[in-house]
């Protein structure tokens, strides 16, 4: 499917960064995030802010890397520091991806090393953790669809798929599982399989299950659902309740063995 426009993403980014704070302001320190039952609402607050902190940081450098040795920010102690620490976080970001060229080479953990990568990357961010803001006060809001069927595309071909590297291969499995997100009427194709390698930079050595985005094809199984309910239980923020599954349940299996570990 085709990305959303820069400007779009921005919008989403400044929105929802502006919708995160406003909840946790006023929620509970203490209370517990569903999704990340390790943390409370501080620390969600403390995670965002260094997430978008730290992607200032390397927009502004691009394109080289982030410098592993330089300082980083200290938690603050307070709850005013603490939201202080966010604002200028996000204010950052927000200025950094203004003044850059989306097409312009940048760092990433990720295939994509432009700056493109972040305008997304970070408006799904600020999209999926006010989620977990408003689970957390007990108020939520409804996801965008347009932005949460770019995230399922995005969770499918970023966060647990993608092409193999050079130094691994991928194992593709008979199944061809068709992602139908039903209110924005997206179809999005995925095959499922083994992904083997050892990084060389980490020694990490991978033998995991996977998937990647290919063409359409004849289905073995059809998840369905609205995007915002299929982008959220993706991310383990709701429970399959709002989604359907028809067909071989092998290859339903093997989807969710591909999307199966939690992401922050």
């Amino acid at each position: 499917m085709t990305r959303l426009d820069p400007s779009t993403y921005l919008d989403h980014l400044r929105r929802e960064s502006a919708r995160f704070r406003e909840v946790l302001t006023d929620c509970d320190p203490r209370a517990r995030v569903p999704a990340c039952p390790d943390w409370d609402a501080d620390d969600l607050l403390w995670h965002l802010a260094e997430v978008q902190w730290f992607w200032a940081r390397t927009v502004r450098a691009r394109p080289a890397a982030p410098d592993e040795d330089a300082a980083r920010v200290e938690r603050p102690t307070s709850r005013i520091e603490l939201i202080a620490h966010f604002d200028d976080s996000s204010t950052d970001l927000l200025a950094e991806l203004e003044a850059a060229d989306p097409a312009e080479p940048a760092w990433s953990w990720a295939p994509e090393q432009t700056v493109g990568f972040t305008f997304r990357r970070q408006a799904h961010e600020a999209l999926i953790h006010r989620l977990d803001a408003e689970q957390t006060a007990g108020t939520v809001t409804p996801l965008d669809p347009a932005l949460a069927a770019d995230g399922v595309a995005e969770l499918l071909d970023v966060m647990y798929g993608g092409e193999a590297p050079e130094w691994g291969r991928f194992e593709a499995s008979q199944h061809l599982v068709r992602v139908a997100l039903t209110d924005v009427g997206t179809d999005l194709w995925v095959r499922p399989g083994l992904f083997f390698g050892t990084d060389p930079e980490s020694r990490k050595n991978y033998d995991s299950a996977h998937l990647v985005l290919t063409d359409p094809g004849e289905a073995s199984a059809t998840v369905s659902g609205r995007a915002a309910d299929v982008d959220a239980w993706l991310w383990k923020r709701r429970d399959d309740s709002d989604i359907t599954v028809e067909g071989e349940r092998a290859a339903y299996d093997a989807l969710l063995a591909a999307v199966s570990p939690p992401l922050d």
